[in-house]
């Protein structure tokens, strides 16, 4: 795992890209999952890094089943028996990505090794990218977002579920406080990312196109 949280990025950027493989050298498919809790921007990003790949993408709400909706929007926290099918019907579309020949970017809060664990078993490598900043920040951007199911309350239990990246798993943790551009720079310089044949629409979505609820 390769750990960034400083506002620099150029030194870290490039000594990164020094120790990435070549993308042809990539057997297959390297998907991106864009995690963290709740607040911390993993729309902004993973749409930024969709666009600029051309990757297929869907957000993470896309995959919850309405019983899980309900029970988020009144601050109840899923249960691990909520969150399988969840993480299973993500992997799932994670792998009917890599059978098209696609590299994909998807959003989830991955907040425990184990739910990181089922992703990782989808065709092709499964990187992941850490969005991570204070209680404070996240806090006071839960508050001022509109339109989204996630009440701020539900924050103090995803932190205390999250699980940060191992040093033994393939991704990269990145503070927030950096602009969102920024931190497409440093993904992409950290992520062997095989270049699309085809270039496709940024949003390849698991379900209806109008659905934008992800935890950002």
């Amino acid at each position: 795992m390769d750990t960034d949280v400083t506002p620099t990025p150029a030194p870290i950027a490039a000594a990164s890209l020094a120790a990435t493989p070549d993308p042809a050298d990539e057997p297959g498919p390297v998907h991106l999952v864009i995690m963290g809790v709740a607040g911390s921007g993993k729309t902004t990003v993973a749409t930024l890094l969709a666009e600029r790949t051309h990757r297929p993408y869907a957000e993470a709400d896309e995959f919850h089943p309405q019983a899980n909706i309900d029970k988020m929007s009144a601050g109840t926290p899923l249960t691990d028996e909520d969150r399988w099918p969840w993480l299973r019907a993500m992997r799932d579309w994670l792998d009917q990505q890599a059978a098209e020949g696609d590299s994909a970017v998807v959003t989830c809060s991955a907040l425990k090794r184990t739910y990181r664990d089922l992703l990782r078993t989808a065709h092709g490598r499964v990187r992941f990218v850490h969005l991570t900043g204070s209680p404070e920040l996240l806090e006071e951007r839960m508050t001022h977002r509109s339109g989204h199911f996630m009440p701020a309350s539900l924050l103090p239990s995803q932190l205390a579920t999250l699980e940060p990246l191992a040093a033994d798993e393939d991704g990269v943790t990145l503070d927030v406080g950096t602009p969102p551009e920024e931190l497409v720079d440093r993904i992409l310089a950290t992520s062997a990312l095989p270049h699309p044949t085809i270039p496709r629409s940024p949003r390849h979505l698991a379900g209806d196109p109008s659905t934008d609820t992800e935890e950002r």
